[in-house]
Formats: C-alpha cells, structure tokens, sequence
C-alpha cells in the first residue's frame, strides 16, 4: 500500500504553500511548524518532508533550526532539503536531526559531488530530488532550467547505489488538479532499481488510490492537507509508521 509522506515547505520559519513553485503565490498556513507536525505524528505519519525554501534561493539551508526543532520535539523522520549543495550542509542537515537529505541541484551540476555524497552516507539516506517542468529539470529554486530531461537524469544515477528519487511535476505542484500518475507508472517501469516518490497534484483520496494502483511506493501531499481537501482522517489508513 501506498504510503503517504505530509510536507511542510519553510519560508521564515513559518509553514507555508507554493503554487508551481512561484514565490509570490504563496500561502502561510501555520507560523509553528512543530505544531503542524505534531499533528501529523498523532494522525499516525512515520515520515515528514521538511522543504527549506529560503535555503533553495539562498543556496544553502537556513532553517536548520525549524529541523532541529521538529525532529527534537517529536518521533517523526525527517527527509530535508532546499539549498544543499556542499558537504558541509549535507553533515549539517544530518547533525540538525534529519534521516535523509534530499539533493536536486548538485546533482545536476556536480554529480561526483553527489556521487561521493551516496557512497559515504549511503543510497538510503541520500534521495534524489527531480523537479521537473515539461519534461526538463528546473533547479536552484525551480528558478533554472538544467538542461537536463528527466530521463537523462535519472539514467545518470541507474545502478550507482541511489535508493529513491522524489520526482516533482511542478507543473501541478500546489494546484491539486491531480497527479502524473502516467509519468510516474512510465519511470517505475523504466527504473525499477528506484523507488519513486511522487510529489505535486493530489488533491482529493481518489488521486492517491489512482497512484496506489500505478505502483508508486509514497506519495508526498501537502497543500491538499492544508486546505482541508483530504483530512487526516481520510488520509489514515495511509499514514504508516515505518
């Protein structure tokens, strides 16, 4: 069964939404993100995705602190990132009380970088992060196209120890019309060393029992949550401690 991962994307330290990745849309939801993700540990999450926004645009992570906090006040793993791109920020993140640090940038544009990153923390705690607009992937922020395509990408890392790959379509992120649940079933079939984590669209149960079906292992929902379109109520049977 398909396993939902709640997100809190952090700008100021405060919970907050994007749509599309476009800073200026954006939404705050919660001022005390260990509050929201207390909530999210008593509704029965094992795992929370912690996005440092203001470190993607600063290029290195800023809200260490918010990490520190939520990992110290509850059980939660956290996954993290926004702005890593250097060893020390990786030692950093991990230090500040997160289970795995997700990369997009740097592997990109320094893949021995990332490469050296795998084979020293190990595939399980090293994620791939691909954001993807139009089949390109955007980094810095979503701010910049890399010139790589999606597949391109994820052929760079085949075989080399990578445990899992978050896959963003930014397109539908924040705006809850749905998922790629195609896109997703296409690199679950072309990657099947990969776990594919999808992220962006869903905005209603019915989206996460269409990604259940297509075989995606954990499906990362945010604003559908904020907004009140999928209580956690709803979303219970999902939320399993691992």
């Amino acid at each position: 069964m398909i396993e939902i991962i709640p997100a809190m994307d952090i700008i100021d330290a405060s919970c907050v939404r994007l749509s599309q990745g476009d800073y200026s849309k954006c939404t705050v939801y919660s001022e005390d993100p260990v509050d929201m993700a207390m909530k999210f540990e008593d509704a029965g999450a094992g795992w929370i995705h912690l996005v440092d926004l203001d470190g993607a645009k600063s290029r290195k992570p800023v809200n260490l602190k918010t990490l520190e906090r939520v990992a110290s006040a509850t059980s939660l793993k956290v996954e993290f990132g926004g702005g890593i791109k250097s060893g020390q920020s990786v030692s950093d993140v991990f230090n500040a009380g997160a289970s795995r640090v997700v990369c997009g940038s740097i592997a990109c544009s320094a893949p021995e970088t990332f490469m050296e990153w795998i084979r020293k923390y190990g595939g399980e705690r090293i994620v791939l992060g691909a954001d993807a607009m139009n089949g390109k992937v955007a980094v810095n922020g979503w701010n910049e196209d890399s010139g790589l395509s999606l597949y391109e990408l994820l052929e760079n890392y085949s075989g080399t120890g990578l445990k899992s790959v978050i896959v963003t379509d930014i397109s539908r992120d924040g705006m809850l019309e749905g998922p790629s649940v195609d896109l997703y079933s296409s690199l679950i079939s072309r990657f099947p060393e990969l776990t594919v984590i999808a992220s962006g669209g869903v905005g209603k149960i019915d989206d996460i029992v269409a990604l259940d079906r297509a075989g995606v292992e954990s499906v990362i929902v945010g604003k559908a949550i904020y907004e009140g379109k999928i209580t956690l109520g709803e979303l219970g049977k999902y939320l399993v401690k691992n």
